[in-house]
């Protein structure tokens, strides 16, 4: 069931660029040359665009995506998936639509026709000027960015996981796109399926977990900034070739995970942490509590 949360001018506003910038491809785009985009082509350090950059532009939205992008601060756009009632894979992150958009009500309850009538509610305390827009669906997401920059997408309903990997099967993206999860199986099935898989893990998780033993199916670790640095250290020592983490804010966290031997950075603020240069290891301040 859905309900009526908020209605505003907002409501009937929709973003002109998520409307014109959407929609399949026909090939594949110029920009490519002889293939698309790859995660050969990352930084030794990378940085993520967490949801396109939270705290930056509105979270899992077409506009902000492409405002990370044509910011240039960020290597990967990460973002969210859910899938609806008719099995349509959509970029959303909560499983109710009560905290990001005017409506209420479960995402998995809502079809593709329905999904056409949500609006994101952009957050007051964001930067610039923001108007309400459609959340896209993947599909959306892999046209418009797919092969021009690498993107990380967490499956959110591992039930979708076999339509997320046919989009980007037939898109050419399977070295592309990151496909997340929480869960150890999950990425076991990720990886078999084709894909890179990325294993996050919170704080708590990795104070028992043994990283190495995921080694021959993780591509991406995707440890907790708040977790101790003995336990970031053992994930970086995994063998695990990518231990990167999130969810980075300030530049000490920054500094702090590189520090200790961390090789990629997913932030909700690519646009600061581009303003301030990495330190040097001798000048980062031990996290408490380790």
């Amino acid at each position: 069931m859905v309900t009526l949360i908020a209605s505003t001018g907002l409501t009937a506003v929709v973003s002109v660029a998520a409307l014109t910038l959407t929609g399949g491809q026909a090939g594949p785009p110029l920009e490519w040359g002889a293939g698309p985009l790859t995660v050969d082509s990352l930084p030794r350090v990378p940085y993520v665009a967490h949801r396109g950059g939270a705290r930056e532009v509105p979270e899992n939205s077409m506009s902000g995506l492409m405002a990370a992008a044509r910011r240039g601060t960020a290597q990967v756009l990460d973002f969210d998936t859910r899938v609806l009632r008719d099995g349509t894979p959509v970029v959303f992150h909560d499983a109710t639509l009560n905290r990001t958009t005017f409506l209420g009500g479960e995402v998995r309850a809502l079809d593709a026709g329905e999904w056409r009538n949500v609006r994101l509610r952009p957050r007051d305390r964001l930067p610039g000027s923001w108007r309400a827009e459609r959340p896209p669906t993947v599909a959306e997401v892999l046209d418009r960015f797919g092969g021009r920059i690498v993107l990380m997408l967490e499956a959110k309903d591992p039930r979708g996981l076999d339509r997320l990997a046919a989009l980007i099967r037939a898109r050419g993206l399977t070295r592309s796109v990151f496909v997340n999860t929480n869960d150890p199986g999950v990425a076991r099935r990720i990886h078999r399926l084709g894909l890179l898989s990325q294993l996050w893990r919170s704080a708590r998780q990795l104070r028992t977990d043994r990283p190495g033993l995921w080694r021959s199916y993780v591509d991406v670790l995707d440890v907790d900034i708040r977790a101790r640095d003995a336990d970031l250290t053992r994930a970086v020592r995994s063998g695990i070739p990518r231990v990167w983490a999130h969810t980075v804010v300030t530049p000490a966290q920054r500094d702090r995970a590189l520090a200790l031997g961390c090789n990629g950075v997913i932030t909700d603020a690519p646009g600061r942490l581009s303003r301030h240069p990495a330190r040097g290891p001798g000048t980062v301040t031990a996290a408490p509590g380790r």
